[in-house]
């Protein structure tokens, strides 16, 4: 049986004609995607927004800063890496979610817009992601963060970048990570040899075809 939510959801992805992203160019996936989730999306939550542009692997890499009122700095900082496959999604998708993150958590929520595949495969969304934990780590007091309290937090796409960075912060003897919460993370690009993965294979909206295809699109070699 569906969660009641994940239901609703379904329903108004069939309702909108939602398409197999497998059968789709990226551009074409994130154009849907962009318009999809404004319909479902959290109204913003009243707190402070800045976007920034901070020193990336790759260039300038925009960052959208989430600041919640009422508390007092420094505060706690939470990344936050957006889903999406790591093909489509980014700060305008995520803009409802973060907000209201911020605001009920008492965060400074920090959303990173990470290059996407497959015009940017692996490895980087993890070097965008991993250098923008550095940057926030070094320059906390400039959002009114607290460097000794910073957590990462993902959906989907971003639970699995999430995991990786917390293990880069690790194994590098980088930023302390305090907390991590994965939102259903793909952890599994292997996935199937889960029984669930083809059970539920079909009319769940993320079909196999479309994980696999956004797999085979962020890391072409698996």
């Amino acid at each position: 049986m569906l969660d009641l939510q994940a239901d609703a959801l379904l329903k108004q992805a069939a309702e909108q004609g939602a398409p197999d992203f497998a059968d789709l160019p990226p551009e074409e996936c994130r154009a849907f995607f962009k318009d999809f989730i404004t319909t479902v999306d959290a109204p913003p939550a009243d707190v402070e927004v800045k976007d920034m542009a901070i020193p990336g692997p790759g260039g300038e890499l925009p960052i959208r800063v989430y600041e919640p009122k009422g508390v007092s700095a420094p505060k706690p900082v939470l990344m936050y890496y957006h889903g999406g496959g790591w093909v489509i999604g980014g700060l305008d998708e995520y803009h409802g979610a973060c907000s209201n993150l911020a605001e009920q958590s008492g965060c400074v929520v920090v959303l990173v817009d990470y290059r996407l595949a497959p015009e940017h495969p692996f490895p980087a969304a993890i070097d965008d992601c991993y250098a923008a934990l550095e940057w926030v780590s070094a320059n906390a007091k400039e959002i009114n963060g607290d460097a000794s309290r910073i957590a990462v937090s993902g959906d989907s796409a971003g639970g699995n970048i999430s995991t990786v960075i917390a293990l880069l912060a690790r194994d590098k003897k980088g930023p302390k990570i305090k907390f991590q919460a994965l939102i259903y993370p793909a952890v599994a690009l292997n996935a199937e040899r889960f029984e669930s993965y083809k059970s539920n294979g079909e009319g769940l909206f993320l079909t196999t075809r479309t994980m696999d295809y956004f797999a085979g699109h962020y890391q072409p070699d698996l």
